[in-house]
């Protein structure tokens, strides 16, 4: 019978794991018996979150939060240190820091005629300092991460690394283009690095969520006045097939799926959790 058994007693490092999605994550990953390292940069809130967790745990499973700037590799390092002495030998990462800056977003979907003279509003106007953070987040974060926790998967000969997409890599959204580019490299990168540890036994994958309500979308989908779809969060809706935004915790079977030995021949893939989203044409 399969089960997610396998991962009972494992050690999982989840960067950005205070964040709604992370938390989330982690939850299930308890739930199911891990040892979880919660890692953001916000130490306080890494902590509180692990403690809410590991207050409601089964079969072993524990949550407990550091602090760790994932574009800082003395950090990550010593926060591994940490994890090794308190935990164990870590077995699972998942990449799930990253985020968008108003600095490389446009505030107009589209250059038409009657807007060429407010061109600061566009991709003209883009602040070339925001696509530097929005790539450095998303991207350096992730490398740098998978440098310093998959070293032990090295030594044991076994490991699963996820790191957490998002359909702007697929169908980049208007507005957002560092964002969608930063996410696109995760995908390559994911692809990359399956084929170059393919040999060590560590596997490599990725998701790609659609539309979830988090901290940063929450009032671009949602009117904060009236409670009802903000023009864009109706787009959204529109182009979902199961018409909703999905709930962060519908990607934990994905999640636990591609880091257990369920899915042991696996390797260099990013599966869409995104309500139908990337299979629509729009119409």
């Amino acid at each position: 019978m399969l089960s997610f058994n396998d991962l009972q007693g494992k050690v999982c490092v989840i960067t950005g794991g205070a964040g709604v999605i992370g938390t989330a994550i982690a939850k299930d990953m308890v739930a199911v018996g891990v040892k979880v390292a919660i890692l953001d940069r916000d130490e306080q809130k890494a902590i509180e979150v692990a403690g809410s967790l590991s207050a409601k745990s089964a079969n072993g499973g524990i949550a407990k939060g550091y602090k760790a700037d994932v574009l800082d590799k003395k950090q990550l390092e010593e926060a591994k240190q940490k994890i090794n002495q308190e935990l164990g030998s870590i077995a699972l990462l998942i990449n799930g820091a990253g985020g968008n800056s108003p600095k490389a977003t446009t505030q107009l979907e589209k250059i038409e005629k009657e807007n060429l003279n407010e061109l600061e509003k566009t991709f003209y106007g883009l602040d070339i300092e925001g696509f530097d953070f929005v790539f450095d987040l998303n991207f350096k974060g992730t490398v740098l991460p998978t440098m310093v926790f998959s070293r032990d998967m090295l030594e044991n000969g076994k490991g699963s690394i996820l790191n957490i997409s998002s359909m702007n890599s697929f169908k980049p959204l208007t507005k957002i283009p560092a964002y969608s580019a930063a996410k696109a490299s995760i995908n390559n990168f994911t692809q990359w690095l399956a084929v170059h540890l393919a040999k060590t036994g560590i596997r490599v994958n990725a998701i790609a969520p659609g539309f979830f309500l988090t901290n940063q979308n929450r009032f671009l989908m949602i009117d904060e006045k009236t409670g009802g779809p903000t023009p864009r969060g109706k787009k959204v809706i529109d182009n979902t097939p199961m018409n909703r935004y999905g709930e962060v915790e519908e990607l934990s079977g994905t999640v636990l799926y591609l880091l257990s030995d369920v899915s042991k021949f696996v390797t260099g893939i990013c599966i869409p959790v995104d309500g139908g989203f990337s299979a629509f044409g729009g119409v």
